[in-house]
């Protein structure tokens, strides 16, 4: 895994700080009880709403890690935050947030890690990112540009079985053979390129439509998420926020679909009950093993945040505390 630390020396995206809000900023915040002398990790760092935020609680000896594969969030916080060496920059995803910081002997010494899941509204926003089903633009997602197969590439070389696989398993697709069927035809006399194409090939294949749902919105979701390896970092990225959280540093996950709510549910369900003993075993107090405990309910977004944002309504924030 290459952890690459970013100067703060590059032009600016010319994102003002009013422009971009996340998603439960407010309670996200508050989740992390942020220590003015704490350390903190932002895994997702975005167009940096949530960095933004943790900054103005810290003082001038607390310190900010932020991580994102996407070189363009980085070189927007360069400017952004060209000033504050309470931050440093890491272009790597967080699954491997422990090994990138394992210089800063950090282990067991952070307060606070923080992971706002999916896809930005900058990177939806932006055509040329490949995306958005709702926008014609080239067939990337890819939210490291710099590597990696695109989309087009994979759907290119891709057998029907391993299609149909990725729509199932990652978007729970249930036309995903027709679907798989139609591109295998499709680049037979032209390959997919644009993100146009692929959503008209689905919306073709489909055939009966849900009602405020476009077609290809579980299709694009799956190929994202096998593109970018997702749920596989959320799962490392989880044990390594474990490892580096020291007792009493919370960890808030805002997830946004079920796939990924599954993962970090089971995950804190399981580190906070401990190695489970057979049932009838006369044994009292903590369970062995357990090494979170649950803060609260899940968290979802207000209507009136919903109204604001509508892509808040599927936003689910989860939060525990490191014992």
């Amino acid at each position: 895994m290459i952890c690459l630390m970013i100067s703060k020396t590059c032009r600016y995206s010319g994102l003002k700080d009013n422009e971009h809000q996340p998603v439960l900023y407010e309670e996200a915040l508050q989740a992390l009880d942020i220590q003015v002398d704490g350390v903190y990790i932002d895994g997702t760092f975005g167009r940096g709403g949530h960095s933004n935020g943790v900054l103005q609680r810290l003082g001038p000896t607390g310190r900010l890690f932020a991580f994102d594969k996407d070189s363009a969030a980085l070189h927007c916080a360069q400017q952004r935050f060209a000033d504050d060496a309470r931050l440093s920059l890491m272009q790597a995803s967080f699954a491997a947030m422990d090994e990138c910081l394992h210089e800063q002997d950090l282990a067991g010494r952070v307060n606070g890690v923080l992971l706002d899941l999916g896809v930005s509204s900058p990177q939806l926003d932006n055509a040329e990112r490949g995306f958005s089903f709702s926008q014609d633009g080239p067939l990337d997602m890819r939210m490291n540009t710099s590597a990696g197969r695109t989309a087009a590439d994979w759907l290119q070389t891709a057998s029907e079985d391993e299609i149909v696989q990725v729509l199932k398993v990652y978007g729970e697709e249930r036309f995903a053979r027709r679907i798989a069927r139609a591109v295998l035809q499709q680049r037979m006399l032209q390959p997919l390129r644009t993100t146009a194409q692929l959503a008209d090939l689905i919306q073709q294949a489909i055939p009966f439509k849900e009602k405020h749902k476009h077609p290809a919105t579980r299709s694009f979701q799956a190929i994202r998420i096998f593109i970018n390896n997702e749920l596989a970092d959320l799962e490392q990225g989880l044990q390594a926020a474990l490892r580096l959280l020291g007792s009493g540093g919370r960890l808030v996950v805002i997830s946004f679909h079920s796939l990924e709510d599954r993962i970090v549910k089971r995950f804190m369900r399981n580190e906070s009950r401990g190695r489970q003993l057979p049932r009838g075993v006369p044994v009292s107090g903590y369970a062995e093993g357990r090494s979170l405990r649950l803060l609260g309910k899940a968290v979802r977004a207000t209507e009136t945040e919903i109204k604001a944002n509508v892509r808040a309504r599927s936003a689910v924030m989860r939060v525990a505390e490191k014992l």
